[in-house]
């Protein structure tokens, strides 16, 4: 089976921009969790997040451009200029061989939500007739297309939170196919909105560690109450090896395995004994060419929820069998929050990132282990390690689960 290479990287995140600050941030430990900006989250039961801030769109995209997308769209179109950017690409990229693959879990909230008050304040004439381009999920991936010139193959994937690895990995299919040498692939996500944080606040998903937002994101420690709602983007260039030899591009890591499963379980909780998410892990080792013995690494979903931390602690032990008990597996949603459609993509680039340079980020919070999640998430410091073949997890409402495998270039 052919890989891809991953030859660029770029996120927009509560800890950082940009591959560089995104990584000295994630080895840095340092939380992108504090209390709601942007409206008044005062009669919420949670009133924390993680959010992007200093955030221009016109640094990416023509301020007009940006004026007519909604926030999910300029997220996403960030990432992928600085994706782009990192991986050297240029005018002389045959544009009808480039494409994106760029999903959100939910679209355009904020757009959603600001010409629902129009309509009901103001009539039906006074809705705007940029609507629906803004609130629609393919609105990201059709500007990226549009900002960079990519005239291939351009759709978005819906899948709740496991979008991101989804994108990703259909972007691997596309690559080995040959029906593209070059993909921009992620997610994004900015749903952090009233009707966004009350609808996740009424499901009692989120954290309500309201007096220590740093601390409020846990995942697998006892203590750990919910979620911390975050918003973001992060998007990969893929390639084929072939076109990135010719043109002399740096590789950071490959992507060599997928792996999608359905649980047809519930709508919002997994399946108690983990089995889709185990499907997909165990599919996309098999994708690869690998076996549990050689997996060095986890980036797990690890959401701080309940019942999600002790599944996918259930499904990594049945993927990977007594080899669980020695890899480490951390959750970078510890620091970033859940960006949910956003998640897989940019969790794929901290993985990415993890092979490359050769640390593997701690857990942050995790203070008291849950007996029930009992394998090693690197809890107190960042620790050096060569890391040849990961696993990144990411699962979604709906039961929907997918799993990439990433290698060493």
């Amino acid at each position: 089976m052919t890989d891809a290479v991953v030859t660029g990287v770029g996120v927009v995140t509560p800890i950082g921009t940009g591959a560089g600050a995104f990584w000295d941030a994630l080895v840095g430990g340092r939380s992108g969790a504090a209390p709601i900006e942007g409206f008044d989250a005062s009669a919420y039961a949670t009133r924390i997040a993680c959010q992007v801030r200093d955030f221009d769109p016109s640094s990416y995209m023509e301020t007009r451009a940006a004026a007519r997308a909604d926030r999910f769209t300029q997220l996403a179109v960030a990432a992928g200029v600085l994706a782009w950017d990192d991986a050297g690409l240029g005018d002389d990229l045959d544009r009808t061989r480039a494409g994106a693959i760029v999903g959100s879990g939910i679209g355009g909230l904020y757009t959603i939500e600001e010409q629902a008050a129009v309509l009901a304040g103001g009539g039906p004439r006074r809705v705007s007739p940029f609507t629906v381009p803004k609130l629609m999920p393919n609105a990201a991936a059709a500007a990226l297309a549009m900002q960079l010139g990519l005239r291939g193959l351009n759709h978005c994937v819906t899948s709740a939170c496991a979008t991101g690895a989804h994108a990703v990995g259909e972007a691997l299919l596309a690559i080995r196919s040959g029906r593209a040498d070059v993909v921009l692939a992620g997610g994004t996500e900015a749903a952090l909105t009233p009707l966004g944080l009350a609808a996740f606040d009424r499901m009692g998903a989120l954290s309500r560690r309201n007096d220590e937002p740093e601390r409020a994101s846990r995942p697998f420690d006892a203590g750990r109450d919910g979620f911390v709602f975050g918003e973001g983007a992060g998007v990969l260039v893929l390639e084929s090896p072939e076109h990135a030899r010719r043109r002399g591009a740096r590789a950071i890591a490959r992507v060599a395995g997928y792996g999608a499963t359905a649980d047809a379980y519930h709508l919002t909780q997994p399946d108690p004994d983990g089995d889709g998410a185990a499907r997909a892990m165990t599919a996309a080792l098999d994708d690869a060419r690998v076996d549990p013995a050689d997996v060095d690494y986890v980036n797990a979903h690890g959401t701080s929820t309940p019942y999600n931390d002790r599944v996918e602690t259930v499904a990594i032990k049945r993927a990977l069998g007594p080899e669980s008990k020695r890899i480490p597996v951390t959750s970078t949603k510890s620091q970033t929050g859940h960006l949910l459609g956003a998640a897989g993509a940019v969790e794929a680039a901290a993985t990415a990132l993890v092979i490359q340079r050769g640390v593997v980020p701690r857990t942050l919070n995790l203070e008291e282990p849950d007996p029930e999640c009992d394998l090693d998430y690197v809890a107190d410091e960042p620790r050096a390690q060569r890391v040849s073949v990961a696993l990144s997890n990411s699962f979604g409402f709906g039961g929907q689960n997918a799993c990439l495998v990433l290698r060493a270039p």
